[in-house]
């Protein structure tokens, strides 16, 4: 038997690797250059990002970053033996201690840095102390990864060296060596993106459509006819999914909204369709919307469209905001086109929320055309991070929604929202990406905090107003795949008041390190990260006409809803 895990030379290896004598099992080794690029972006890995880390995932994005490293020293010492005309040589035993004098307290320097980084972050959010227990453990997990990962590197190069020596029966060494790499490259390709992932995303879809089928406790089917599941509804409640039975069971009451208000409220109309209440995206949709004429939504003073995230879920503080500040006489819509959770749904579901999007935004648009212009409700469109996405799917752009809406609020829109990036990148010369002015604010606006002056201050904003509320730590607006090799303008302009001053952009590191930010997004206080609980109330009386609430109704209803 015949195993290869050394970095050592042979005819087919760029990176220098000789086969051990038949019959011997080498150990595995590591190379001198691999461990130098290891240690720099493991302990570039510890530079700030936008959220606090704790052990486990600092763990991960140490032992990511140095396996990243490791690769890319490996291959800058390949490229120098190929223009110096040499094979790899043995590292002297002395180098192997200068490498240990100077990697060991480079890297303490770095953790203590990282630490120390990580509490000013803490702060800046208002999250809670770091757990020691945890990061005790940081250590261990980047080791794990990093052998992980170098495992199934080493695994890719003994494909490529099995497909170049049997190419070599047939072509010349170049062709052989090449189309190995090629073959190799192809299979870790059609793996990751085929069978491993496509295979993780069915397994996640199985279990979490399980979850689907349980109701929160203390959630009922509705007595009420004005929402789905409840009484003469044409959706049945065992449809609804567990996100659609909460948005169909709860929400504040009639007196709920007068003792804030202090006006006479109606209670609010709900429709909701749920992945099990009709096939497809279209049926749904429609579904839902018959459901909304039913109860009688389109007779009230406003309708809003949303977007559901991830499994179906739609923020309360979006809707109970929305209807306290209409004094209930509101309808809302939705549906779902998911079983994952938000976090993994952002990244895998882009086509089921783009098509749900739209067709939520066509089956109500069409019905609200038919009616007599002066029955219509006033319309609007919300979405919070995915729902964003799939929201903007039913508008061409600035002057479509200012003519199909009368109101738009999107949060936490993730980096590749097509309009968001139109938005974004013909933004007016001198603004900030992370608070871009467009058009000088005609239509659509950007907030860190709709409560302040939201730029561009004193300039005119009637009509249809569009506003992205924007954390500027929040991870889904900054993450891209481009982060990897792009450095974007954000992280070079003054930073946001909750992100720490000094981040910078490095390769690779900084992609990887938002990347381990996008599962903890939510898991900090309101106004900070992915977590828009707190900035609703002021998002729609941002886009709202005026409500009648006064400034200590408003802070009162800010109480009640973050």
């Amino acid at each position: 038997m015949t195993v290869a895990l050394t970095d050592q030379p042979d005819r087919h290896d760029t990176g220098g690797s000789g086969s051990p004598p038949p019959g011997r099992l080498r150990r595995p080794r590591l190379t001198l250059p691999g461990c130098w690029g290891a240690t720099l972006l493991g302990c570039l890995s510890f530079t700030p990002s936008l959220l606090p880390r704790g052990g486990v995932v600092q763990g991960l994005v140490w032992g990511i970053t140095a396996a990243i490293g490791y690769g890319l020293g490996v291959l800058v010492a390949a490229i120098w033996r190929g223009f110096a005309d040499r094979e790899a040589r043995e590292p002297r035993r002395r180098s192997w201690r200068v490498f240990a004098a100077i990697a060991l307290p480079v890297t303490v320097v770095a953790v203590v840095l990282g630490q120390v980084w990580q509490a000013e972050i803490r702060r800046l959010v208002g999250a809670e102390p770091a757990d020691l227990g945890l990061l005790v453990a940081m250590p261990f997990v980047a080791v794990v990864g990093f052998g992980v990962l170098l495992a199934l590197g080493r695994g890719v190069r003994w494909v490529f060296r099995r497909l170049a020596r049997l190419l070599d029966r047939w072509v010349g060494r170049r062709a052989a060596t090449t189309l190995g790499w090629l073959g190799a490259a192809a299979l870790a390709y059609l793996i990751v993106t085929g069978l491993l992932l496509d295979g993780l995303v069915d397994a996640a879809d199985r279990a979490f459509s399980v979850h689907d089928t349980t109701t929160a406790e203390g959630v009922v089917a509705p007595s009420s006819s004005l929402r789905s599941g409840g009484p003469g509804s044409s959706v049945p409640w065992e449809t609804l999914g567990r996100e659609g039975r909460n948005f169909a069971a709860l929400g504040p009451t009639p007196a709920e909204i007068e003792g804030l208000g202090r006006l006479p409220a109606v209670a609010p109309i709900r429709a909701y369709a749920g992945l099990d209440s009709a096939p497809d995206a279209e049926a749904r949709a429609a579904l839902a919307v018959r459901d909304l004429e039913r109860a009688g939504g389109f007779t009230r003073r406003a309708l809003l469209v949303v977007v559901t995230t991830g499994s179906g879920w739609v923020d309360p503080a979006l809707v109970d905001s929305f209807e306290y500040l209409t004094h209930g006489d509101a309808a809302t819509v939705a549906l779902q086109y998911s079983y994952l959770p938000s976090w993994l749904s952002y990244l895998v579901d882009q086509s089921r929320a783009r098509e749900a999007g739209r067709a939520l935004v066509d089956a109500v648009y069409g019905v609200w055309t038919t009616l007599p212009p002066d029955a219509r409700p006033l319309l609007f469109f919300a979405g919070e991070s995915l729902g964003s996405f799939g929201a903007e799917a039913g508008f061409s752009g600035e002057f479509d929604l200012a003519n199909r809406a009368d109101g738009v609020l999107f949060a936490g829109p993730p980096n590749f929202n097509p309009l968001f990036r139109e938005f974004t990148d013909h933004r007016d010369p001198g603004s900030p990406e992370v608070q871009p002015v467009y058009r000088q604010g005609r239509i659509v606006r950007f907030a860190h905090d709709p409560a302040a002056a939201i730029p561009p201050v004193g300039a005119p904003w009637s009509g249809g107003r569009v506003l992205y509320m924007v954390n500027p730590s929040d991870p889904i607006v900054w993450w891209s795949p481009r982060l990897a090799l792009h450095e974007p303008d954000w992280i070079a302009e003054p930073p946001g008041e909750d992100v720490l001053g000094g981040i910078v952009w490095i390769p690779f590191v900084t992609f990887w390190q938002v990347t381990a930010d996008l599962p903890f997004a939510v898991d900090v206080p309101g106004g900070h990260g992915h977590n828009y609980v707190s900035r609703y109330v002021d998002g729609w009386t941002a886009v709202l006409p005026p409500t009648g609430y006064a400034p200590d109704q408003l802070a009162a209803l800010r109480g009640v809803i973050g």
